[in-house]
């Protein structure tokens, strides 16, 4: 198991820079940002673009892996994202991931001036854009005419340095959403069942996850693929347990374990922000850096 964290972009990179690279000294697998327009609670503070600060990030890191969770359609637009992951790809030596998703009714899909997406036509772009980001991250040159997208020989030379491209973690819990993971993805992510957050139980929690992840093998099996190739990422913070596998090291020893048993293979827990959902202490944070996983494997 792999113990990753997300660093919202809310600092000046003056004093952002140094989360950064403590996040690679304590030795997380992967730091992670947001990459929204303006997110909930934060929407009235400083929030900066991820793509810019990921480019930041891989100037002051040399081993820590980099990404999007998540990027979405809702302000991106395949052709261009494409350019821009290609040219952080290279920038920071082949360490980005793009964790990608459907998106969703947030600020960001009113952003534009646009009206909100249904439901269906998330689904449905979702599924145009992953299919056009794939190729276009693949094939030197592209042509395009979908119901969404189009590319007129959209040229990406020379290509990702990982190959055959950088990794998609796709974020998806239906149907459709859980295929296009197995048919694109090297992981899926997940941030559990929402219905339960307010007043479910973690028990509740582990068996909802549990469902997901039958229902990812059931997608994998659906095109003969096997299930155990693909990285399984539980994004924290948004199940019934909320902060409390950050109270203690064996609080998150605890978590992690009962999420190891259903097959996740990376954790990834919020860097503390205080007076915020994802307030913690630092120094338990830190702990849990450095101490959980060699109990975990212990």
């Amino acid at each position: 198991m792999r113990l990753s964290t997300v660093i919202l972009p809310v600092h000046r990179w003056s004093e952002g820079q140094h989360t950064w690279r403590r996040a690679e000294d304590l030795g997380f697998h992967a730091a992670y940002t947001y990459d929204h327009l303006s997110w909930r609670s934060f929407r009235d503070g400083p929030w900066f673009g991820a793509l810019p600060t990921l480019t930041a990030a891989a100037s002051v890191t040399e081993r820590l892996r980099l990404g999007t969770l998540v990027t979405s359609p809702n302000f991106r637009h395949p052709v261009t994202l494409a350019k821009e992951m290609i040219s952080l790809d290279d920038l920071s030596a082949g360490r980005i991931t793009l964790g990608i998703g459907a998106g969703g009714t947030g600020f960001d899909a009113t952003a534009l001036g646009q009206e909100p997406w249904t439901p269906r036509e998330r689904a449905d772009r979702f599924a145009e854009f992953l299919g056009l980001l794939d190729r276009l991250l693949t094939e030197d040159a592209v042509s395009y005419t979908g119901d969404f997208y189009s590319a007129h020989e959209a040229r990406n030379i020379p290509g990702c340095v990982q190959r055959p491209r950088l990794p998609f973690a796709v974020a998806a819990t239906g149907p459709r959403g859980m295929g296009l993971a197995a048919r694109h993805g090297q992981a899926w992510v997940t941030t559990g069942d929402p219905s339960l957050y307010e007043e479910g139980t973690p028990e509740q929690s582990v068996a909802a996850l549990r469902g997901q992840t039958e229902r990812l093998a059931d997608a994998c099996a659906g095109i003969g693929r096997d299930p155990r190739g693909l990285d399984m990422i539980l994004l924290t913070g948004f199940t019934p347990d909320r902060g409390r596998p950050l109270e203690s090291v064996d609080a998150f020893v605890d978590f992690a374990g009962r999420h190891r048993e259903l097959g996740f293979t990376e954790i990834v827990v919020h860097w503390p922000i205080p007076d915020s959902d994802f307030a913690a202490d630092e120094r338990v944070f830190e702990r849990v850096a450095l101490e959980a996983l060699p109990q975990l494997e212990g």
